[in-house]
């Protein structure tokens, strides 16, 4: 699986590089999905059977613990979760970004999901 816009990132790291002022921009689009259409779709390109449901904040937590401790990592962190519903990966602002994510996955489907990729182990470890 290929990394998700490495050109992208970098030609916007080139452009603001050489400006003077501070700046907070977001490296994003030209596709945008709130986190249900991101993961629906996402689902749909790897052909994935699994059932998408809906529960509490305080239970999807209770379940990311559940499976963290099954596979030894921390799946989600309440900070996470509170960031994805308050939208922070939905931008406000224009895209920056060329690669549509939805031609990238249908590109890399095959290779999603198959391997399990700890985030303890590649930070901390």
């Amino acid at each position: 699986v290929q990394p998700v816009f490495i050109e992208d990132v970098a030609e916007l790291a080139v452009h603001v590089g050489g400006l003077e002022e501070n700046l907070v921009c977001d490296a994003v689009g030209p596709d945008t999905f709130s986190f249900d259409e991101w993961v629906r779709l996402i689902a749909e390109k790897i052909q994935s059977p699994a059932k998408i449901i809906y529960v509490s904040p305080r239970i999807a937590l209770f379940l990311a613990r559940v499976i963290g401790f099954a596979v030894a990592d921390v799946v989600l962190t309440r900070d996470e979760l509170q960031g994805l519903m308050a939208n922070l990966l939905v931008s406000g602002n224009p895209p920056t970004g060329h690669t549509r994510f939805s031609d990238w996955l249908s590109e890399n489907a095959d290779g999603l999901g198959t391997e399990y990729a700890s985030e303890l182990k590649r930070h901390y470890r």
